[in-house]
């Protein structure tokens, strides 16, 4: 019995080990004639890397805070979150309603309970400092709110937890405070069920945030297309305290400020009561049915008021998504997508330099290409070998602009901005910054690669 193992049969599928020793070999002699190249016309290759690091430095430092800025600050949820609108000024033009509305509608659509969840939000200024008067006291920004902005919108809880529905309606002197605020106050300890002092009311602490940095701070978004593009402030770090709703009104209401006023407002009456726009009504509903029934809602809502001769315009009201609301403000700061613009443009400028420099270097080798023909290199060697140059040049020039960009974030985190503390580069960023200097190196080759291959062999072995 013959026990050596049968010899293995080649397959229709199968490729001979031959075609796999003269590809390998191909490939090294391609790659050592890049090397030689690249090392021996170092002036025109560091001229390309610096070309291609600058483009493409200057490009991923503005397309990384440009996709930082314009991302989902509730991503997995904010399909189901929706701002309500009703035109409530009896003075509209019925153009778009007003960003925010007056207390009376706000609080009557909040009641109803038509949603999954709503929220009411409300900003404002507020003296806070610890109850023992152990440091003094500061101004720091206050969110007047309804207990369901805490699961409604995903917020983390470092220690203790949001304050409950009856909290709400009971106007508890209850809060929730940030992470930064519990440091500065505590030494950021566990301060749950600590009183701390707000305006001229004692407060008792039930949650503490863990880090949440919602980018852009979306539930204080509103006059954005009025802001002529600076809208910056959207990026800012989120409230540092937060109250039930009614509370903030009884311990902090002077310091409330409309956003607008339809009519002359006594400065010395209570908000609840003014002609003025100054709280935003927050929705989630889970399913399309849902939301055709809450437009009906707002619709029916807006009517009855017209009935009362309170609005003018009833069809006038809204239920936009929350990327719908981001985009009818304008969140992007104007300079932002300005100068990302403009870095792209710089880079196609560095790509058609580049073009030129290639040219240049592969038209230097016409003699030692035409005699690489003569010996019976193909032209898609030709071509091949000078676009692995020019692959070789976009490595050395993403490394390069790796360091550029990293330069450039640092350089923006300088600036005196509400986003600065975004400007960092993520994973998916830092293999883009290679992807896209391999590919400008490929694009800008593809050209003087191809006359390379044009090029013919009596012509340039007459001059040899």
């Amino acid at each position: 019995m013959n026990s050596s193992a049968p010899a293995r049969q080649h397959g229709a599928g199968d490729i001979p080990h031959w075609v796999f020793l003269i590809g390998r070999l191909m490939l090294s002699y391609i790659l050592k004639v890049v090397r030689h190249n690249t090392q021996r016309n170092r002036v025109l290759t560091a001229l390309m890397v610096l070309a291609i690091a600058v483009g493409i430095g200057a490009s991923m430092t503005t397309l990384t805070v440009m996709r930082l800025l314009s991302g989902d600050p509730l991503p997995g949820r904010s399909q189901h979150i929706y701002y309500a609108q009703i035109d409530v000024n009896p003075q509209s033009k019925g153009k778009e309603p007003p960003d925010v509305l007056d207390y009376q509608t706000a609080v009557d659509l909040w009641k109803a309970g038509q949603a999954d969840q709503q929220v009411l939000v409300a900003g404002s200024k507020a003296k806070v400092r610890p109850a023992d008067g152990s440091l003094p006291a500061q101004m720091l920004s206050l969110r007047a709110t309804t207990a369901d902005f805490f699961s409604m919108f995903d917020v983390p809880f470092h220690f203790g937890q949001a304050w409950s529905a009856a909290d709400d309606t009971g106007r508890t002197r209850v809060a929730v405070i940030s992470a930064s605020l519990n440091e500065k106050l505590f030494g950021g300890a566990n301060s749950v069920g600590k009183v701390i002092r707000v305006a001229n009311a004692d407060v008792k602490i039930v949650g503490v945030l863990a880090a949440w940095r919602p980018a852009p701070l979306f539930y204080a978004v509103r006059g954005g297309r009025f802001s002529g593009g600076d809208t910056s402030s959207f990026y800012r770090q989120p409230d540092d305290v937060f109250m039930p709703f009614f509370t903030s009104l009884e311990v902090n209401g002077g310091n409330f400020q409309p956003f607008n006023c339809w009519a002359k407002r006594d400065q010395l009456e209570n908000l609840e009561r003014a002609p003025c726009t100054w709280i935003g009504l927050w929705v989630r509903l889970d399913d399309p049915a849902k939301v055709a029934a809450y437009k009906r809602f707002l619709d029916n809502s807006a009517a009855q008021l017209k009935q009362q001769g309170r609005v003018k315009y009833a069809e006038n009201t809204r239920l936009r998504t929350l990327g719908e609301w981001l985009d009818f403000n304008l969140v992007v700061p104007a300079d932002v997508k300005l100068q990302t613009v403009l870095a792209f443009a710089f880079l196609a400028i560095c790509l058609i330099n580049v073009v030129a420099l290639l040219l240049a270097k592969f038209l230097r080798h016409s003699p030692e290409i035409g005699l690489r023909r003569a010996l019976g290199a193909t032209r898609g060697a030709i071509f091949a070998q000078c676009l692995a140059e020019a692959a070789c040049i976009g490595l050395l020039g993403g490394v390069t602009g790796l360091l550029l960009t990293l330069f450039g974030l640092y350089l923006v985190r300088q600036q005196p901005v509400s986003y600065v503390d975004l400007a960092y580069l993520d994973v998916p960023m830092f293999c883009m910054t290679f992807a896209l200097s391999v590919a400008v190196s490929l694009l800008a080759g593809i050209i003087p690669a191809l006359r390379a291959t044009l090029i013919q062999p009596a012509v340039q072995l007459n001059q040899l």
